[in-house]
């Protein structure tokens, strides 16, 4: 598995083998779009995303195995933390699109057009990810060891960045639903569906 293999050893310079996680990203990205392309009543749009949820699980096993591998070099738990987070930013969107799916508050193009905002963040945050992918290769030696961490720094950086704005970005859409649901009097039902809102994004 690519990040035990790079995260086992002393230092960032290992190959992304076996498993490519921007290629889970990527593939969740194409799905999605996928989806989008095809999806023209609510009941087509929940089988059509059954395969991105095929592969968000298959992420999910990947990150859960990279979650557990411990005491860390400093320079490789950065590494690990940034995968991760690409698997966070998965959780979120699909997580809580499915919950969007059955919410009435939502027309499907309404639906489709959220999609294709978190598929743009995914496939940004991946870009990310391969600028990682990029410095962890053994192959990239003209690098410096300070040149290769302040690349591993910047996109650490930049993957909390497109988490949070992900977060914000779910939390808006939800906010809609719950306006809607106020005016209709059934605030009652969307916060069953997704928990209290909060409201500093709305």
């Amino acid at each position: 598995m690519w990040g035990l293999l790079i995260l086992l050893t002393t230092n960032v310079q290992a190959q992304w083998t076996v498993i490519d996680p921007s290629n889970l990203a990527q593939g969740i990205v194409n799905t999605t779009r996928n989806v989008v392309q095809t999806t023209t009543t609510a009941q087509n749009m929940v089988s059509n995303f059954k395969e991105t949820v095929k592969i968000y699980e298959q992420g999910k096993a990947y990150y859960d195995a990279l979650k557990s591998v411990n005491n860390l070099v400093r320079d490789a738990k950065k590494v690990q933390q940034t995968i991760l987070m690409v698997g966070d930013i998965s959780d979120i969107y699909v997580v809580n699109f499915q919950k969007m799916m059955s919410d009435p508050n939502y027309s499907v193009d309404e639906l489709n057009a959220i999609a294709t905002g978190y598929a743009k963040l995914l496939e940004q945050s991946n870009d990310v990810l391969n600028e990682l992918k990029g410095v962890v290769n053994i192959t990239t030696l003209s690098l410096s060891d300070k040149d290769r961490m302040d690349v591993v720094n910047h996109c650490h950086n930049e993957m909390v960045n497109y988490r949070n704005l992900v977060r914000y970005y779910t939390n808006k859409n939800i906010g809609i639903s719950y306006l809607r649901a106020k005016k209709k009097g059934e605030t009652a039902r969307v916060t069953a569906l997704y928990g209290n809102p909060d409201e500093r994004y709305w």
